[in-house]
């Protein structure tokens, strides 16, 4: 998972423009979008993580961190501004450290462990940038230096701040304010003279002198080919040169060359199958790990790997693991493939890694490939002309059963071997299924101070990574104001000597003082700096009106007192009062977290109502369904519900509509149930059924409130027919053959009113059931069609809400006709046979029905 973080020059010099009509600042927007455009080609760049650092002062300067989302790095780096000093030494110290966050928590340096290539962060940092002169509060500088203190545990361990995965390049914007007639000169792009370029080598990387927007788009292409998952290391040659070869360069060239000293990559290829480098040994430290040491030395960025130009033989035994690495194209890899010597090979040291001698013992060796296209670091194990020939013993010789001979031998190699090399010796006689050789209790190397320091350290930057990701984008807390400095280095005027001559010519009886000793000069005094969080009031403060806005202020001032009463001046105008950047329009987060926070509710157990920002009825799409009348049916939701609602009951198959009332639950409405048909032993037809059933209790409820009341034993259906004749009787009771019975209504006492009718006329009353058995319809339509859709040949559902079809029987054949259609239309032939079988069924029992009435 490479990291890409883009360190951005936002000081003031950013704001000139190129020819291009455009500032600095925007080119070096445009060019990070360009570069994620380009970055996206590649499959891989699915894992990349962006961040984002200004020349801001830190916490202020991070923008985007390892907890932000890719959103939140294009709004950051779109509102960046060009308004500070050019601190660029501040500010790469601040991405390194940025980097290191986790490193000690992870493992991945394995202090006084050897370097493993295979535990890598491989990390770039873009620093786009005018070069101008560096700039900070203390003055100008000539040179680049970054702080020596830091806030990141474990710094200490580690002389540069940077790693050997981490590589610094930078694009230094020269782009000319007036447009030059002389054509652009093709090739390469050279490199800047900026202070920035030697920290660009350093590292691994390099800078880019950009003249054009063409060359930059050139640069940019370039940079994401860099992109590559390996560690950089030091190679040195050690020793003569070597003889020439037959097939080599034939002249001999004296005294230093450029493939002496190359400060390259070496390519860690991930596994395919993974995704992540596999490997099996380290490159040793450049130390002998001592038991009694309570410190470990402070180990270099990059190691610094000696390699001797005597030709070996290289060693390769089938059944031990061995790890090999491309070298990145440079003067060295050139030299070896010119040398067209592939059949052999040049041994690799570090300095001090042996408890005897300077150079050490080789732990791999340099070869060209066979193909002579590339050059390959094999990393063997420590010592590996000496272990080698004794592990292909105990494997063609011994077969797994080593005689004492042979284990004296290997135990004296054990001697030279350093201690942290055990672990993956012990890993790879398990992968050739070799016996275990190797006690179980022997050190590795690090005393128990440094082990407990190292797991201190780890818990500290623990602390330090969350502390720094909780204040990623947070501004530095403003000064309380601007100290003034005093013109006169002399004492308080309390401690002079003539205090009293002082008091008495402020009081006006002495001589006027000199300007030295001026009594409104304090040491301490401070100028209030102007607070950006409050918004201006310019009716109320004279110094918040820009200078380019005082007449329109003064228009609005006018407007305020002609247009009110004496006592009603406003203190704020109504038009500023709601204005809003553009650009912040839509920052209600951010206007939330600024606001106070709400009062205690006065009744707690009240449902929470959520912000009316948006839409606070939104459901989650995935539980949604639309038939083709627009008609949305939700399902069970778990995020769409509101805060402190109730789960739907089990009972309860399918949940209620939220556009409209179902028919079964309104008050009111006296409707006799059909008869339901058995139970089967399906769980869906049993909630179907608790469903339904739910809705006519909660129908005869309701009729039980505004009916008169009847007795709880009797049942359900005995009780609505009992109120069905109430009805019908009290109506018959007040008109008749359409006019009022005067008689009735005169019989109450003088000082009553008249009462109005509780009950609506057989009219309305049949016109009502119309309206809610066409509902009720739509309702078992959309279930219906729920049903259809479904996989499977289980249609018991389907028949069983045909049977609660409610109207004539015109009606249910037009329904059932379309429910055909709609089962046509996702081809369910079974389905469609079953359905043509019912209505026929319909058809026959209707016309039985008119035979009989026909008698």
């Amino acid at each position: 998972m490479p990291v890409l973080l883009f360190l951005i020059d936002t000081s003031a010099s950013m704001n000139q423009r190129s020819h291009l009509g455009t500032s600095y600042l925007d080119i070096a927007k445009g060019a990070v979008e360009t570069f994620l455009k380009l970055r996206s080609r590649d499959p891989a760049s699915r894992g990349d993580r962006y961040m984002l650092v200004s020349f801001e002062e830190a916490p202020a300067g991070i923008k985007a961190g390892w907890k932000d989302s890719h959103a939140t790095f294009m709004t950051e780096l779109r509102n960046l501004q060009a308004v500070g000093l050019t601190s660029i030494g501040q500010s790469l110290r601040t991405s390194f450290d940025l980097l290191n966050l986790n490193r000690l928590v992870s493992g991945i340096d394995n202090y006084g462990q050897g370097r493993n290539p295979f535990f890598l962060e491989p990390a770039i940092i873009l620093a786009i940038t005018d070069g101008s002169k560096l700039t900070s509060s203390s003055g100008v500088q000539d040179e680049l230096h970054l702080p020596l203190t830091t806030p990141l545990p474990g710094s200490e361990l580690t002389k540069e701040p940077f790693r050997w995965d981490q590589r610094l390049f930078s694009l230094v914007l020269r782009i000319p304010g007036n447009s030059s007639p002389d054509p652009e000169p093709l090739g390469g792009v050279p490199l800047d003279s900026s202070p920035i370029t030697p920290m660009c080598e350093v590292t691994g990387g390099r800078s880019y002198s950009v003249f054009s927007q063409r060359m930059l788009n050139q640069c940019l292409e370039s940079l994401v080919q860099k992109i590559q998952s390996g560690v950089v290391i030091n190679f040195e040659k050690t020793g003569p040169d070597p003889p020439p070869t037959e097939d080599g360069p034939a002249e001999m060239k004296y005294g230093p060359q450029s493939w002496h000293s190359c400060h390259k990559l070496i390519y860690v290829r991930p596994n395919p199958k993974t995704g992540v480098p596999v490997g099996h040994w380290p490159i040793p430290e450049s130390f002998w790990p001592d038991q009694n040491s309570p410190t470990l030395p402070p180990r270099a960025s990059h190691p610094q790997v000696k390699f001797s130009c005597v030709d070996s033989e290289p060693m390769v035994v089938d059944k031990v693991p061995f790890d090999k690495y491309e070298l990145e194209p440079s003067p060295l890899t050139q030299y070896i493939l010119e040398r067209k010597s592939p059949h052999t090979c040049w041994q690799v040291f570090v300095c001090n890694s042996a408890k005897y001698g300077e150079l050490g013992q080789p732990f791999g060796y340099l070869k060209a490939s066979t193909a002579l296209t590339c050059v390959n670091l094999f990393v063997m194990p420590y010592n590996y002309p000496v272990v080698l020939p004794l592990l292909d013993d105990l494997i063609t010789v011994h077969k797994f059963k080593p005689p004492a001979k042979w284990r004296q031998s290997f135990e004296n190699y054990l001697k030279t071997m350093p201690p942290y090399y055990i672990t993956a010796l012990r890993k790879a006689l398990r992968m050739m299924g070799a016996p275990n050789l190797l006690a179980d209790n022997m050190e590795y190397g690090l005393s128990y101070s440094v082990v407990t320091y190292l797991k201190k350290l780890s818990q500290q930057t623990k602390v330090e990574a969350d502390r720094v990701c909780a204040s990623v984008g947070k501004k530095a807390v403003p000064e309380g104001g601007i100290k003034l400095r005093c013109r006169s280095s002399a004492l308080s005027l309390a401690h002079r000597k003539d205090f009293t001559q002082l008091l008495q010519s402020i009081i006006g009886d002495g001589p006027a003082l000199p300007m030295e000793a001026n009594t409104k000069e304090f040491a301490g005094f401070q100028l209030a700096a102007l607070n950006k969080a409050l918004k201006p009031q310019g009716l109320r403060n004279p110094y918040d009106i820009p200078r380019a806005h005082l007449l329109d202020q003064l228009s609005r001032m006018r407007r305020n007192l002609l247009h009110s009463s004496i006592c009603m001046l406003k203190g704020q105008d109504q038009d500023q009062l709601h204005s809003v950047p553009i650009a912040q329009m839509g920052n209600y987060q951010d206007f939330l977290k600024h606001c106070p926070s709400p009062l205690r509710e006065a009744d707690p157990d009240q449902p929470k109502r959520l912000h009316t920002f948006g839409n606070p009825f939104k459901l989650d799409k995935k539980a949604m369904m639309v038939d083709e009348a627009d008609e949305f049916v939700t399902g069970t939701q778990g995020k769409g519900k509101r805060p402190g609602e109730s789960s739907i009951p089990a009972g309860v198959g399918a949940p209620k509509r939220r556009r409209c009332m179902s028919p079964l639950l309104r008050p009111g409405r006296a409707y006799t149930p059909p008869k339901t048909p058995p139970r089967t032993a399906d769980n869906d037809h049993t909630e179907l059924e608790n469903h339904i059933t739910n809705h006519l209790e909660s129908n005869n409820n309701n009729l039980d409130k505004e009916l008169s009341p009847v007795p709880e034993s009797e049942p359900i259906e005995q009780r609505n027919h009992l109120q069905l004749d109430e009805i019908e009787n009290q109506q018959d009771g007040v008109q008749e053959n359409g006019q009022s019975s005067e008689s009735e209504l005169s019989l109450g006492s003088e000082g009553e009113e008249e009462a109005p009718c509780r009950y609506p006329s057989p009219c309305q009353l049949k016109k009502i059931r119309n309206e809610e058995s066409q509902e009720l319809n739509s309702e078992l339509r959309v279930l219906i069609t729920k049903e259809i859709r479904k996989p499977g040949r289980r249609y018991e559902k389907i028949f069983y809400l045909l049977k609660q079809i409610q109207g004539s029987l015109e009606t249910r054949l037009i329904f059932l006709q379309s429910i055909i259609k709609e089962a046509a239309r996702f081809k369910k032939r079974v389905l469609i046979e079953q359905l043509e079988n019912f209505l026929e069924e319909i058809h026959l029992r209707a016309n039985s029905m008119n035979h009989l009435d026909g008698f």
